[in-house]
């Protein structure tokens, strides 16, 4: 029997107060697609760390093609063939394809003075024939849309002749049809006798492109499974330890309007937008990547200038590009890029909480941390923040606990209208139960609650309504009767691309 193309035995990693890892066996077979499956900090980070040189593990031996291996560094993952895709692409925006997939590794001449610009785009260009012949090498890395860079770092892995491409998240930016174009690629990258490690939180997607999958639980190796003997339900309860139940969207829509919006309009990215949302109702936001979704929400909530409409809160107009108006008129924005636009990496949990509303907290001019420690305590409590500890640095924690310290903010901040844009990216599944619980709890208080979600099944089992947008403008306001993949997708596609489906 032919050796793993990848081993790691006995792998250990230990933090201050935390094992991330204990005495976790995981291998990879020549030309597997193999999924790495848990929870937020169950470990895949960790173990993805050890593999590419990251950090390295306190205990374990790592082999490629039953050859032993020490890995301290990137450099000593990527001579033994490892190669890591992250989620936050490594790619340098300003450089051309071809300088990117030779980073850190350029062919010179002349005694290693001069780069060999021609014989690497050349290079570049050949392997990049067999991904996406469509790529020029020559343009610049933020020319290229996101699915396409993505392209690049496997080329680059391609060029470094990787024999295992480990993929972190993948398709978090990407659309369904650009995850197919994915999944064939791994496919393609399997059948040339590459191995893949493939993490996700989206269960679909494993099934799509997974051979088997390791599954870790609290820095522990709980299963090896064989994807097509599996269920989702039964993978995601090894995940959780725990049967995650999903239950039936429950409405607590009233006939009260709150939020009204008329003729909102800015350029062509959203065109004469008009809709109105009721206390306790969740109405969600459908349509493609594109569709105009996370530009409405910007307006409602004051970030960005209209070119024409209103938004009124119980028939008061807000004021508009005026963020601090549309707090004060109760409007809270839980944004579709958490990393970016919701929080500030080194602060607190408490000092993010604070951010809208820090005035509550300070007198003559000086900051109130008793008061501000003892009210985070209590929202996040009830908000369930694991560890609970509101002085911890919020980059620190998961992505599902930075989506609860978000709406905490909004929480003490007493908003009335909520504000979802992708509530659940990147976040796993025992989490995302959460997040969905917690949306419908609100509602049940009376609340008025947006959501744009690019996952139909999200939206099916959240929303009460269903506004399907399409080049910018609102084509549809489904009720509870007509919600379906098929309702909503006959909208969103455009009439020309659908006369041609």
């Amino acid at each position: 029997m032919p050796p793993d193309r990848l081993s790691i035995t006995g792998a250990t990693k230990t933090y201050p107060g935390i094992v991330a890892l204990d005495d976790v066996t995981f291998r990879v077979a020549p030309g597997e697609v193999h999924g790495l499956l848990g929870e937020n900090g169950a470990g895949k980070s960790t173990m993805l760390n050890i593999l590419s040189g990251v950090r390295p593990g306190d205990t374990g031996e790592i082999a490629v093609d039953g050859t032993p291996l020490t890995v301290r560094t990137p450099l000593d993952a990527r001579a033994a063939g490892i190669a890591m895709i992250h989620q936050e692409l490594q790619l340098v925006p300003e450089l051309t394809v071809a300088q990117n997939i030779f980073l850190g590794r350029p062919l010179t001449g002349l005694g290693g003075v001069l780069v060999r610009r021609q014989e690497q785009e050349r290079r570049a260009r050949a392997v990049l024939a067999g991904l996406d012949p469509t790529i020029d090498p020559s343009v610049k890395i933020n020319t290229l849309k996101v699915a396409q860079q993505q392209i690049v770092e496997i080329a680059r892995a391609l060029i470094d002749e990787a024999r295992v491409i480990a993929m972190d998240e993948p398709t978090s930016s990407l659309t369904p049809a650009e995850f197919e174009n994915l999944a064939t690629l791994i496919a393609d990258l399997s059948a040339r006798g590459v191995s893949v490690i493939y993490v996700s939180h989206k269960m679909d997607e494993v099934f799509r492109v997974c051979d088997r999958a390791t599954i870790l639980r609290d820095g522990k190796r709980v299963a090896v499974v064989t994807i097509a003997d599996e269920t989702e339900d039964s993978i995601v309860a090894r995940m959780v330890g725990r049967e995650v139940l999903s239950a039936a969207h429950v409405s607590h829509a009233t006939a009260d309007p709150v939020l009204t919006v008329q003729g909102l309009s800015r350029g062509t990215a959203v065109m004469d937008a008009d809709l109105t949302l009721h206390a306790g109702e969740v109405l969600g936001i459908s349509g493609l990547v594109g569709a105009g979704r996370t530009e409405l929400l910007r307006l409602i909530a004051g970030i960005d200038r209209p070119t024409a409409g209103e938004v009124r809160v119980r028939g008061k107009a807000v004021r508009p590009n005026d963020p601090r108006a549309a707090i004060r008129a109760g409007i809270g924005l839980v944004p579709e890029e958490r990393k970016k636009e919701g929080i500030v990496h080194a602060r607190s949990v408490a000092s993010n909480m604070a951010l809208p509303t820090m005035g509550t907290y300070t007198r003559g001019g000086l900051l109130r941390h008793g008061r501000l420690h003892a009210r985070s305590q209590e929202v996040m409590s009830d908000l369930r923040l694991r560890p609970l500890n509101v002085r911890q640095p919020i980059g620190t924690f998961s992505g599902g606990n930075q989506q609860k310290a978000i709406i905490g903010r909004w929480l003490a901040a007493a908003t009335r209208i909520f504000l979802f844009d992708e509530p659940t990216r990147g976040i796993d599944v025992g989490a995302k139960s959460e997040i969905y619980d917690l949306i419908e709890k609100l509602a049940s208080q009376g609340n008025a609650i947006l959501v744009v979600s690019s996952e139909m099944p999200e939206i099916i089992r959240l929303s009460d309504r269903v506004l399907v947008m399409r080049e910018g403008r609102i084509v549809a306001d489904l009720g509870q009767d007509r919600i379906s993949e098929t309702d909503i997708a006959f909208h969103a596609i455009p009439r020309k691309e659908q006369a041609t489906a």
